[in-house]
This record gives structure tokens, C-alpha cells and sequence, in this order.
């Protein structure tokens, strides 16, 4: 194997690496934030767990993070706005990255 080759698999291997590790991050900050509304909705345990599993599941609706936002909204009602959920999506996103490099 070429020099050129292995430079190639090893850029090849760390984009799997990186997106595999964004993945991660998004879906642990969407269960983070899911627990999050899970309080704001009164929700303890495995109420507020399986809540939380429907927003990390909300995720997959459509690409980008919106669908999530709406999930939210739409059970919060009046208790949030969406600027205040997105902004609490990017701090739970910069949680869970900690907490999977932390764990690696």
C-alpha cells in the first residue's frame, strides 16, 4: 500500500470517526434536552425517560433539528418559546460533547 493510500484511508477512517461521534452528541443532546422538558412537564423516571426517547426519536423526522424543536413546542405549549428551547438544544449539545469525550 502507497503512502497516498494510507493517507487516504486514514482521512477515510477519521470523517467515519467524526460523523459517527456527531451523531452521538446530537442524539445524547436531544435525550438531554427531552429530559429537560421532561421536568418542565412534571415527568420523573420512566416517564421522564421514555419522553425523552420520543424527542431523540423526533430527530429522525426530517433533516436538521427543527423537527425536534416542534416535538418540544407542541408539548411545552405556553411553558416555552422556541428561541428558548433552541437555545437550550445548543447547551445541551455542548454538554454532551463533554460527556462523550469525557467517556473516550
Amino acid at each position: 500500500m502507497s503512502t497516498f493510500d494510507e493517507r487516504e484511508s486514514a482521512f477515510e477512517n477519521k470523517f467515519a470517526h467524526d460523523a459517527e461521534m456527531a451523531f452521538k452528541a446530537q442524539a445524547r443532546a436531544n435525550k438531554l434536552l427531552g429530559l429537560w422538558a421532561a421536568d418542565l412537564l412534571g415527568k420523573t423516571g420512566d416517564d421522564a425517560d421514555a419522553y425523552a426517547r420520543e424527542v431523540v426519536k423526533a430527530d429522525f423526522e426530517e433533516a436538521g433539528h427543527e423537527d425536534v424543536v416542534r416535538k418540544v413546542l407542541g408539548d411545552l405549549g405556553d411553558k416555552t418559546t422556541a428561541e428558548e428551547i433552541r437555545a437550550k438544544a445548543a447547551e445541551m449539545l455542548i454538554k454532551a460533547k463533554g460527556q462523550i469525550l469525557q467517556e473516550n
